[in-house]
């Protein structure tokens, strides 16, 4: 009987990013059947943070705040393949690594997430009444006037004021089962922003009549899917990313039956962009590209220093770096 080589892939612990590591896992099962592969759950300087307002803290943020763990553990040999949700993955990635595998993309848009008027039946609270109830299917303009919505991202917040400049738009931390429950609970919270492909790997799932659905989700929620004209997505968002050990055969093979090759040209595309922005995962600028046939179609905003700048361009799929830099330089002007 021949050695069998174990390919150890790391992730972090929370409850995506294990669903997310899982579903890479059944790939790399069945498309690789003569390796046997194994989870290791790696803690990062992100979820020790969990209880931190990122986006309000006024000292130096670390890169990588979700990455660097487990990139420490692909250069000790600890690990071989690093699932990332590729919103989280830095543009400059530490010498001997690389990203070998983007996967096809689940869906860009967010979710605008708010209690419906059934949740006042669930309510046990004596001062449930002066909590904001919402209309199925609701939008963003149907919020009263200086509304508290919670995100953790400069990006969604800039949209959301571009939107309704009269919100009171608040940072909040957590996994998503802990945001949604503070919606539920804390009357002076009126809505909730979320990335859409991270409440379907979490299978969750949105019914006919907007209401939100899924094991230990409080009961009473509803669900409004933002258009990307609303609120164009972050970097690499709805991707997941493979990051591995550069100068590994073995690996790169795997990586290789993992690749969505339009989504790899897209997202590309997206981080030639904040690159060349000198901008990371938390940074106020936004950027979608999209496959057009032969050609790729990449959206750009930045709103840095209280502007809402925006590009638009289409070249051919292999310039997607080209475009990026492009798109950056358009909005650095």
């Amino acid at each position: 009987m021949g050695f069998r080589r174990t390919i150890r892939i790391a992730t972090r612990g929370s409850a995506l990013a294990l669903a997310q590591a899982n579903s890479v896992l059944t790939q790399c099962r069945v498309n690789n059947p003569d390796f046997d592969f194994e989870l290791r759950i790696i803690r990062t300087t992100g979820d020790k943070l969990q209880a931190v307002a990122i986006a309000d803290t006024s000292e130096p943020l670390p890169k990588g705040l979700f990455t660097k763990e487990l990139e420490v553990a692909l250069l000790e040999n600890e690990a071989d393949l690093a699932v990332h949700s590729l919103k989280d993955l830095p543009t400059g990635l530490p010498d001997g690594l690389k990203l070998g595998a983007v996967l096809k993309r689940a869906d860009v848009r967010d979710v605008l997430i708010y209690r419906g008027p059934e949740l006042q039946a669930y309510s046990t609270s004596a001062s449930s009444s002066c909590r904001q109830t919402l209309k199925p299917h609701a939008t963003i303009t149907d919020f009263l006037p200086a509304s508290t919505i919670a995100t953790a991202s400069t990006r969604r917040q800039a949209q959301l004021l571009c939107l309704r400049p009269d919100l009171n738009v608040i940072p909040i931390r957590g996994n998503v089962g802990t945001r949604l429950k503070k919606l539920a609970d804390q009357n002076e919270l009126d809505g909730l922003v979320l990335a859409l492909a991270g409440i379907t790997r979490l299978r969750f799932e949105i019914a006919p009549d907007g209401s939100l659905n899924g094991d230990e989700i409080p009961k009473g929620l509803s669900v409004t899917v933002f258009s990307t004209d609303e609120m164009l997505p972050c970097v690499g968002q709805g991707a997941i990313g493979i990051e591995t050990r550069e100068n590994d055969p073995s690996t790169q093979a795997i990586c290789d039956r993992l690749n969505d090759a339009a989504t790899h040209s897209c997202v590309a595309a997206e981080r030639a962009f904040l690159h060349a922005m000198g901008g990371g995962c938390l940074s106020p600028v936004a950027a979608f590209a999209e496959p057009q046939g032969s050609s790729i179609r990449l959206r750009a905003a930045s709103f840095r220093e209280g502007q809402n700048r925006r590009a638009d361009q289409t070249v051919p799929i292999d310039q997607a770096l080209e475009v990026g830099k492009s798109l950056a330089q358009q909005l650095l002007s």
